[in-house]
Order: structure tokens, then sequence, then C-alpha cells
């Protein structure tokens, strides 16, 4: 079940956000929850490959030997 927050936005966001929603067709709510989704999904990818990027124990291949081994 969907939970209610209260924030604070600054009025040049909240301009922008509304102008967007209105050429949209859409809500502020489901403009900022799919904000917010996009951003967790890219953060987590971030500490992924930064995680991986640290792991010594970790191989790196380069584009070319992710071609070849997938075969194009």
């Amino acid at each position: 079940m969907p939970s209610n927050i209260s924030m604070r936005i600054p009025e040049d966001l909240l301009s922008e956000l509304d102008e967007l929603a209105s050429l949209l067709g859409r809500s502020r709510s489901s403009l900022i929850n799919e904000a917010i989704g996009t951003y967790l999904t890219e953060y987590n990818d971030y500490l992924i490959a930064l995680h991986r990027l640290l792991d010594k124990d970790d191989d790196i291949i380069s584009s070319s030997g992710l071609r070849k081994s997938l075969g194009i």
C-alpha cells in the first residue's frame, strides 16, 4: 500500500514539474515516483559497477574481448 510523504521542493523545480505533468497528462506524484524509481535503479547500477571495479578478483575484459566471447 502506498504511503504519503511530505517534502519541500524549490519553486522553480515545482514549476518545471507542473509543466511536464501538464504536457504529459500525468500527475506530479506519478512523475516523482518514476523519477525516484529511475534514480534508485541507476544508483544501484552505479554501486554494482563501482564494487566490481574495486574488486581485484573480478576480471575486466575489453569490449572487443566481450564481442569475441559472444561471437559478434
